[in-house]
């Protein structure tokens, strides 16, 4: 099948403006919402391997550990009261995600992005003074909707702001902020897991609350987007002198006509979950469906959740898993920086070729020296050790070059303006659904699979790389209003217009708009 996008080029389809501070600084506040995710992510899994917060909350895990010296490693941690306490913030962010949506819509991107700092800070505060499992599960809930809140309004709000040519370096903004938190979460506990008694899981759950008051305060001085203040107040004066001020530039006439047309195509559509149903709407479906899908079956979520406990099954101790876990932090995020340089342009396709055969080589190769070197007791030796956190930190690398970013990128760039809200938030979903199913599920998987686990994943992988080559259109420096044009030309997607006779939009063959 030939994936090959012919037709306009993405020069004929660009507007004029240049990268403003306003836009700049804009765009970082927002991101900084990818901090509540990746603190979240990255604090759970040390936090469940220390033995004060293990002894208080699940003290049959702790037994396990310490004293059941007849049960394999791959089965110490199998608890399914443990692993609710990770997958039901996730259950949580994929209600909060659908609840989002008509916020999103119809009150703007702003209070979305608000509502969903104000609802982690109380989380935060919730678990860190949690006395039983009842008051540590409310706070994961209340989590959970900041989480959800956030992942649904701050990905749309950048691609809307950020100029075209550099959409893709702005919003992998948000997954890095996503590898910012986890860094920051691993070297909390690092450092927490030191201190005697329960103070230390208190402040490595507390400190959630620091990214929450961040992202709280800087919201309030955020703009609303051009797009949402058309969409929701139809103030066309108000939006176009946003959008001369963000662009930095007056003539912006040809992107705000656009805005408005894709406005006015809005107003016909009253049930926008109703209507992504439509064939019309079959590619954007089944990307808003399919890529955070295959996002969480890289297995990317079993090294963040569980990666000091994962170190702690092949043979390191405590403060050595989480120090490994810290190292496989910053090399992971150092590599979504050198993605958002090069995202517009090596293009979107290229980038996730690249990450998904790394990562296709590191799980199978994880998998074979386990399968290998590790025994149901015991330890392996250190060499075979350190060469899988080696393994590991170039799987997380490619994972954050590629489909980290990408998977919040291009979900949030290819969806017409009518139905933007209600496809986020199936994207958004359908992630934190996979999250919550393989966080619930992992530890047994690895208890009963033990190795294959790896490869289990990396069979996925194989399968979302032919998926993106077969199926996934570049999206590289095309407007966000104007991208429909990729899959009216795309060879296999095309036949959805086609056969229903759609019109081409009427994007800017309008009368100006004042």
């Amino acid at each position: 099948m030939a994936v090959a996008v012919a037709g306009n080029t993405s020069e004929d389809l660009q507007y004029n403006g240049k990268i403003t501070w306003l836009v700049t600084l804009s765009c970082i506040i927002a991101a900084s919402g990818g901090l509540l995710f990746g603190y979240d992510t990255g604090v759970t899994g040390g936090v469940t391997s220390m033995e004060s917060f293990l002894k208080k909350f699940f003290p049959g895990v702790y037994i396990q550990m310490k004293e059941d010296t007849n049960l394999s490693n791959y089965c110490k941690f199998d608890s399914q009261l443990l692993t609710s306490f990770t997958s039901s913030l996730y259950i949580s962010c994929l209600i909060a995600s659908f609840l989002a949506a008509p916020v999103t819509r119809d009150y703007g991107r702003k209070p979305s992005i608000i509502i969903g700092g104000v609802a982690f800070l109380t989380g935060a505060v919730l678990g860190g003074v949690a006395e039983n499992i009842y008051m540590l599960i409310i706070g994961r809930l209340l989590l959970g909707v900041g989480i959800g809140f956030t992942n649904q309004s701050v990905p749309l709000y950048l691609s809307e702001m950020a100029p075209p040519k550099s959409r893709g370096a702005f919003n992998c903004g948000f997954q890095l902020c996503v590898g910012i938190g986890s860094v920051v979460a691993s070297f909390t506990n690092y450092g927490t897991e030191m201190i005697k008694g329960d103070w230390g899981w208190r402040i490595s759950l507390g400190m959630a609350s620091l990214p929450a008051l961040v992202l709280i305060v800087g919201a309030l001085f955020l703009p609303e987007t051009p797009n949402s203040l058309i969409q929701r107040d139809h103030d066309y004066g108000k939006a176009k002198r946003l959008l001369e001020k963000i662009r930095g530039i007056d003539d912006v006439q040809e992107e705000f006509d656009d805005l408005v047309a894709a406005s006015e195509a809005s107003k016909a559509i009253k049930h926008p979950f109703k209507n992504i149903l439509e064939r019309k709407y079959r590619p954007q479906l089944v990307m808003s469906v399919a890529i955070p899908f295959f996002q969480q079956v890289t297995g990317i979520n079993v090294i963040s959740f569980y990666a000091p406990i994962l170190f702690m099954t092949i043979g390191s101790g405590v403060s050595a898993s989480l120090l490994s876990t810290l190292v496989l932090g910053i090399v992971a995020t150092s590599m979504t920086v050198v993605s958002s340089l090069v995202v517009d342009k090596l293009g979107r396709r290229a980038i996730f070729h690249i990450g998904g055969i790394a990562m296709f080589i590191t799980q199978m190769m994880v998998g074979g020296i386990m399968g290998a070197k590790l025994g149901e007791h015991g330890a392996m030796s250190q060499g075979y050790n350190i060469l899988v956190v080696v393994l590991i930190c170039i799987y997380s690398c490619a994972f954050a070059f590629s489909w980290g970013p990408l998977g919040w990128l291009v979900t949030s760039e290819i969806f017409p303006l009518e139905i933007r809200s209600a496809a986020q938030s199936i994207n958004v979903g359908v992630n934190f659904f996979c999250s919550a199913l393989i966080s619930q599920t992992f530890l047994a998987m690895l208890c009963h699979l033990k190795y294959a686990s790896f490869f289990f994943f990396g069979v996925w992988v194989a399968l979302m790389t032919v998926f993106v080559y077969l199926l996934l259109p570049e999206t590289k420096n095309i407007p966000i209003e104007k991208v429909d044009t990729i899959w009216r030309e795309h060879n296999f997607w095309k036949r959805f217009y086609k056969e229903n006779k759609i019109q081409e939009p009427l994007l800017s063959s309008h009368e100006p708009i004042a």
